[in-house]
């Protein structure tokens, strides 16, 4: 066996392991061997009675919890088996608390030992009331949307002159006159007096990350954010305006509608409350947003590019946002992103762990920048693809102006992009030319 999400081996026994039972008790569970090395071959271990008598002592004193010790012997060689079972309720170790994620052990601590403590009471971060809140901060006109969104998806069948305490208690928004963060992040009329960073940061850049040519900030609810942030994307940011109602529009050369907005409605969903504000970064050639916070436990970036199991970061946010007709309850966000893509004959989008958060890259055509990388193309190579976008096409001459290099040199370059089939090659020998395949 290999090791694995519940398998780890350990040659011989330090104390310090306790950190791995104590992760895999958080966790899904899992076994710890001592006496079998990374390789999974078993070497044994000299005190292996004592560690059966010891073991079983000193995990119930220093966690609180019982695991079953089990002694095995292969080819001579005695080795110790550590099981232990998941537990409902949060396992410390002199006060820290550890998890199993994948193969690897980490420690919990600031917005994510929060998050992993609510789970575990059975609640999440949106989940819980705001005592410093009352209805009185509450948007009407945000509820009013919402309703008549929510009538309009068909997932809310209530009498739209329904009041906003009735209205909350159904959607577990409220208990009795108490209401909950979602609440404040979904209906609030200044969320941010509540809780820190919940604007949403819009930057134009040029070729570089620190090219920074303009920005702008949205404040608001969600509701308002889902609104006001097409509407500023479309006002500065977006060379051709776009229809964001008209979602399974598909636009050549342009930024698809339905990835675009599905991008900001995951961002906003599934976002740390608790932590950075959302970035969004607009580029000549491509689109990108980025919101901190991890996969749920048991997905990996693999499972957002296919169908995958609905996890929610905040359940109470992301289901008044599926009643409102914004989400589904799939899981298929980022199947969207990529179809959408895909629809647009546009390259896959990245998806990316970065900085404690998810960054979603969508590209504006194919043979943007990033692209062109990922073909391993050279400098030279891709100053001539923007020489050919900006004129339509290039010929031999005018790779070796642009690049200063040898009549031989540029050839081989060409030809090397046309075998790549990035380029098409037209016209002979001296009328030879050429352009952006497909073009």
């Amino acid at each position: 066996m290999k090791e694995s999400q519940n398998i780890e081996y350990k040659q011989s026994w330090q104390d310090d392991y306790l950190k791995w039972i104590c992760g895999f008790a958080n966790a899904h569970g899992g076994s710890l061997f001592i006496g079998i090395d990374d390789s999974g071959k078993v070497v044994g271990v000299s005190n292996a009675p004592r560690l059966l008598e010891e073991l079983p002592n000193k995990v119930r004193d220093l966690l609180g919890i019982i695991v079953e010790v089990n002694l095995h012997n292969k080819n001579g060689f005695d080795y110790i088996e550590v099981v232990i079972p998941p537990y409902s309720v949060p396992v410390s170790l002199r006060g820290r608390y550890y998890i199993r994620v994948g193969s690897s052990l980490q420690e919990l601590k600031g917005n994510a030992l929060n998050d992993f403590l609510l789970k575990k009471s059975g609640k999440s971060w949106d989940d819980v009331l705001e005592p410093k809140a009352s209805f009185k901060d509450i948007d009407e006109k945000s509820v009013s949307f919402f309703l008549k969104a929510a009538f309009k998806s068909g997932r809310l069948t209530e009498d739209e002159s329904l009041e906003i305490q009735e209205l909350f208690e159904k959607l577990r928004l409220s208990e009795g006159n108490n209401i909950k963060r979602a609440a404040i992040i979904l209906f609030g009329k200044d969320p941010g007096k509540f809780y820190p960073n919940l604007s949403i940061k819009i930057g134009r850049f040029g070729q570089t990350d620190d090219d920074l040519k303009f920005e702008e900030i949205e404040e608001g609810n969600l509701i308002q954010l889902v609104r006001e942030v097409p509407a500023q994307l479309n006002r500065k940011f977006f060379i051709k305006p776009v229809d964001f109602e008209g979602l399974q529009r598909i636009e050549k050369g342009e930024y698809p509608v339905a990835a675009i907005r599905e991008m900001l409605l995951n961002a906003l969903v599934h976002r740390d409350y608790m932590g950075s504000c959302i970035q969004i970064r607009v580029y000549d050639d491509k689109f990108c947003v980025w919101n901190e916070g991890t996969l749920p436990q048991g997905l990996t970036l693999d499972s957002l590019r296919r169908q995958h199991p609905s996890r929610p970061h905040n359940p109470i946010i992301a289901d008044v946002c599926f009643k409102g007709g914004f989400i589904d309850a799939w899981g298929r966000g980022t199947l969207k992103i990529i179809n959408a893509c895909r629809q647009a004959e546009l390259p896959e989008p990245e998806i990316i762990e970065q900085d404690g958060g998810i960054l979603v890259t969508v590209l504006k055509d194919k043979y943007a920048l990033e692209q062109l990388k990922r073909f391993g193309l050279s400098e030279r190579q891709i100053k001539a693809i923007a020489f050919i976008k900006e004129n339509g096409k290039i010929i031999n001459s005018d790779y070796q102006n642009i690049n200063d290099v040898s009549e031989r040199t540029a050839l081989r370059d060409l030809e090397d992009l046309f075998k790549k089939e990035v380029l098409s090659k037209k016209g002979e020998k001296k009328g030879t030319y050429y352009i952006l395949k497909n073009d």
